[in-house]
């Protein structure tokens, strides 16, 4: 790990995406009545996200364990994609980017596994960081798909 204890305690904030593409709008109709088989995507996908954006210094080994003091996830369907985005901030010496890409890749993995069983054209695309302040530098309005 890097040695972050010289490092002064700033408030850090990172916006991340992941888009899942479903293959049929019959997809997207089942989501939004909420009649997918496994339950309510949104809902129980955002579980998961949280879950994994918590859980990223236990997976990957050089993220510094953090307090995370904010956590949201957020979605817009257009067309057959359903765009993934989740902001995470903290007050801490080091950033939460790698925490919201993750935390996106957790929420579209989890959506794979639940539409799975009634659409097979389903794709995972376009993780990424969009947003970061706090720290060194900044990233700021990334592209947004």
């Amino acid at each position: 790990m890097v040695d972050i204890t010289q490092k002064q305690n700033t408030h850090r904030t990172a916006i991340a995406q992941a888009v899942v593409r479903v293959g049929s709008m019959l997809t997207i109709d089942a989501i939004k009545k909420k009649t997918v088989p496994k339950g309510d995507v949104f809902a129980m996908s955002k579980a998961a996200g949280f879950l994994g954006l918590k859980k990223t210094p236990e997976l990957l080994p050089d993220c510094h364990p953090l307090p995370i003091e904010y956590a949201g996830i957020a979605y817009e369907i257009d067309d057959l994609n359903i765009i993934i985005r989740v902001t995470v901030k903290t007050f801490y010496k080091t950033g939460v980017e790698v925490e919201a890409m993750h935390g996106a890749s957790v929420v579209a993995l989890n959506m794979y596994d639940m539409l799975k069983p009634i659409d097979k054209g389903i794709e995972i695309k376009d993780i990424k960081l969009l947003e970061k302040t706090g720290g060194k530098s900044d990233i700021r309005n990334q592209s947004l798909t």
